[in-house]
């Protein structure tokens, strides 16, 4: 025996409901989209930092995201992402960093008044940790 269920209508698409989806998705990757750029430029702004010059120099919207960026000031201070940090939780971040991903970049934002030594010991202490993509900002 046959049932009846009515008339026999082809199934539909909602068209509308498909077009709100698609405008939320575009909503909300613009919104997330316009935080990020917000946390990398007040990441960079943080530390005043007199950067030294280079002859030769790419572009920051070319590079890469890095890993973590560790400021060097003028008296010595390290800044991990802005944060003030001692040497020790420098090695620390950076063991942690290692052991997530060997392959991060290492940004060194180093003052140009800054002592070498005090660069060169932080670019020691990501080599002690296997961290070896390390990058020197400089101004253009």
């Amino acid at each position: 025996m046959r049932i009846d269920l009515g008339d026999d209508q082809e199934p539909e698409i909602g068209l509308v409901a498909l077009i709100d989806c698609i405008f939320f998705l575009l909503m909300f990757f613009m919104v997330a989209t316009t935080f990020k750029q917000n946390e990398d430029k007040q990441r960079n702004r943080s530390i005043p930092v007199d950067l030294p010059k280079a002859a030769a120099t790419f572009r920051a919207d070319e590079a890469s995201s890095t890993g973590v960026l560790i400021t060097v000031a003028r008296d010595g201070a390290i800044y991990v992402d802005g944060v003030a940090t001692t040497q020790g939780q420098l090695k620390s971040r950076l063991r942690d960093l290692a052991a997530h991903d060997t392959h991060a970049i290492v940004r060194i934002d180093g003052d140009r008044r800054a002592q070498f030594q005090d660069v060169v010991s932080v670019m020691d202490m990501c080599a002690f940790e296997g961290l070896t993509n390390l990058a020197v900002h400089v101004r253009d």
